[in-house]
Order: C-alpha cells, then sequence, then structure tokens
C-alpha cells in the first residue's frame, strides 16, 4: 500500500465513540484525521459540549480535529418528511448519508481517498448498514469507504474505557431532537 493510502478521514459522532477507532486505526498504520461533522445535533449547546470532549480525545491521540460547519437547518432539510420515523429508521439512513456525503467531500478536498465513522461502534447502530451506505458514496465520489465494524474484539468496551479515562462526556441519546429521551 503506498503511503498516501495510508491516510484517513475518521467521521466522528461523539468522543466516546471515535476515542476506540482513533486508536485502532494509528495501530494499523493509517494518518487520521478527525472530522466532526453533526448537524443533526440538538441542541447547540449539546453539540459544542460533544465537540469539546472531541476536542479532548484529538489531543490525546496527537490528532487533527477538521470541525465541519453545525448547520442545523441543512439537516432538517435533509430529513423533512421523516420527523415521525423510529430510531433506527429512514430519518437515521438519510442523517447517515448527509454526515458521509459531507465527509466525502471532505476527503476530495484534502485528497485523501479513504474514509470511515465512529458511528459503527455503537450498539444500537447497523454496520451492515452503515457500510452500505458509506460503500454507496464512496463509490459515487471515486473514494474508498473503509468498512471497519469498531465493535468487533471488544470495540464498544475498549471505546468506552478510553472515555472514561479521559473522563470524557457522555450523552444519553443519539444527537438529534427527534431521539431525546423522553420525560416521563
Amino acid at each position: 500500500m503506498q503511503k498516501e493510502d495510508k491516510n484517513i478521514i475518521l467521521h466522528a459522532c461523539c468522543a466516546i465513540c471515535s476515542g476506540y477507532p482513533v486508536s485502532m486505526l494509528k495501530d494499523a498504520g493509517y494518518s487520521v484525521k478527525v472530522y466532526f461533522y453533526n448537524p443533526n445535533i440538538f441542541p447547540s449547546e449539546e453539540y459544542h459540549r460533544r465537540l469539546e470532549a472531541e476536542k479532548t480525545l484529538c489531543e490525546y491521540f496527537n490528532v487533527e480535529l477538521i470541525e465541519g460547519n453545525y448547520e442545523p437547518d441543512m439537516y432538517y432539510d435533509f430529513v423533512k418528511g421523516l420527523e415521525n420515523e423510529p430510531e433506527k429508521g429512514a430519518r437515521c439512513d438519510k442523517c447517515f448519508e448527509l454526515r458521509l456525503k459531507q465527509t466525502a467531500e471532505l476527503c476530495k478536498t484534502l485528497n485523501i481517498q479513504n474514509f470511515t465513522t465512529s458511528i459503527v461502534i455503537s450498539p444500537h447502530k447497523s454496520f451492515q448498514k452503515l457500510s452500505a451506505i458509506g460503500k454507496q458514496i464512496a463509490a459515487e465520489y471515486n473514494l474508498n469507504y473503509v468498512d471497519i465494524d469498531f465493535k468487533k474484539k471488544d470495540g464498544f468496551l475498549k471505546t468506552n474505557k478510553i472515555s472514561r479515562q479521559l473522563n470524557l462526556y457522555r450523552q444519553n441519546y443519539c444527537g438529534c431532537k427527534f431521539a431525546l429521551p423522553s420525560k416521563n
């Protein structure tokens, strides 16, 4: 594999989910750039809490953090008509699509061929579904979606250990206002 093939952009949904993926990718010889693009996160205070945690994580692992624009209106336009979909439904698929397309755009801008996402580490997310979305977008952009199931080999336990070690902010919902836990 050529040197430039070892560059990768990791789309990060949050610091807790991206801890082990950053570590694993670095151990595999990748030069990792973390892209925090999450226009779905509600409210803006939550977005900033998660961003600050991501900054702490990236500093710890000595990797570059690229902050995407916080564009909640773009997210709402993208998922319009799907507001009442259940979690893990069509709204979530569209949300993944939006964030991975923006990641692919960044890859093109930076001339990096490889990208992946930390979202797949969550036991609440489908690796197969995210990989299919990632591979489709990669094909559209002539890129390579690196489909690593970060949950494997106790990845979720390892990422939680890293987050506890660094005392990272821990959220209790995926991110969008539609996934907010009920107050009942």
